[in-house]
């Protein structure tokens, strides 16, 4: 059988406090209907003060390891592909994470690709099982609490309104026979790169000033040039890295069986479903979560098992951008294995 990658279990976590569309609307003075329908949100989870962003990752790694049916000790790697937005500044949230579920023999490392950073955490956990011989077994942990950096008067960042928070894992063996790793694409637009950020807290406003507190949060420096110029590109470039992670796997937009997709407005949404040719029961619309980061796509994928959506032998795109920006998808021929990998 040829080497490859597979996903034997996944985890979340929850935070156990939300947030209604009725909240969000009284909050950001925008219409229920508004954020119901046009933003896609029914409801999102807002973390309490103990649930860090290592904690939501940690509990979301207990459960991944409870369905993967193995011990912590089995884990060659953990590799922390959550947010940034951490416990602490300079800070690797992959030590703790490791340290707290028991994984004694597992060495560890963070990596960041910003909302893209779970698929980007499969490729690189695939290429590491696939190189190194004594690495077997890899942890992709995640955390995400960006709704801490938003400021729901600041209507720049509306497109952001979405965001809550959760936890996420995911566990993939090497040659494991079962939910196998195929073509993976990423692309990035560095033009992007400080259109939207959080002015204050890095080297760029440095030292902090006692103001600077006021500006904690995602802003944009010239608004609308950001958004006709992210319209320009977005959908063309989502379209762009799953028909590259399609061909790399031998398969065509035909070939889809479920898409596990990131959440985002209900127009965009829809759009892709149309432009791939797919329907709304082929994937998952996070209404009940809202935008999670990188946690979107573990999610779809357990809601489309427990819905039955995912079948064994279907064909599983996931897909994902970032801010900054970059576009990402990745595809899983899921159930057992049944001929040779060609890709």
């Amino acid at each position: 059988m040829e080497q490859h990658a597979g996903i034997v279990s996944v985890g979340t976590y929850l935070p156990q406090k939300y947030m209604t569309a009725e909240d969000l609307s009284h909050l950001a003075c925008i219409p229920v209907d508004i954020i119901v329908e046009k933003f896609g949100i029914r409801r999102k989870y807002i973390p309490r003060d103990n649930e860090t962003t290592s904690f939501m990752g940690i509990m979301a790694a207990k459960e991944a390891l409870k369905n993967a049916g193995i011990s912590p000790e089995e884990i060659d790697v953990v590799i922390w592909n959550g947010a940034q937005h951490k416990d602490y500044p300079c800070w690797l949230a992959s030590t703790k994470v490791a340290h707290e579920i028991g994984a004694k023999n597992a060495w560890a490392f963070d990596m960041e690709a910003m909302c893209g950073s779970m698929i980007v955490g499969l490729q690189v956990a695939r290429s590491l099982m696939l190189s190194e011989k004594n690495i077997d077994t890899i942890l992709l942990v995640s955390g995400y609490r960006n709704v801490d950096l938003v400021n729901y008067q600041y209507k720049h960042t509306s497109f952001m309104f979405d965001i809550g928070a959760s936890g996420s894992a995911v566990v993939l063996k090497k040659n494991s026979g079962r939910n196998v790793l195929l073509g993976i694409s990423s692309i990035v637009d560095g033009s992007f790169a400080e259109d939207c950020v959080v002015p204050v807290g890095g080297t760029k406003k440095w030292p902090l000033q006692p103001q600077d507190l006021e500006n904690y949060y995602f802003q944009i420096k010239d608004p609308e040039n950001f958004k006709n110029r992210l319209n320009e590109v977005t959908l063309k470039n989502f379209y762009f890295v799953i028909d590259d992670a399609l061909r790399k796997s031998n398969l065509s937009r035909k070939d889809i069986s479920y898409l596990a997709m990131l959440h985002f407005k209900r127009s965009a949404h829809l759009s892709v479903l149309r432009e791939l040719g797919l329907r709304e029961n082929q994937t998952t619309y996070l209404e009940k979560y809202g935008h999670m980061g990188q946690n979107d796509q573990v999610f779809s994928i357990k809601e489309g098992l427990l819905s039955g959506k995912i079948k064994d032998g279907d064909v599983v795109v996931l897909v994902g951008a970032g801010v900054g920006w970059t576009w990402n998808a990745a595809v899983v021929r899921w159930g057992d294995l049944k001929e040779p990998i060609n890709w």
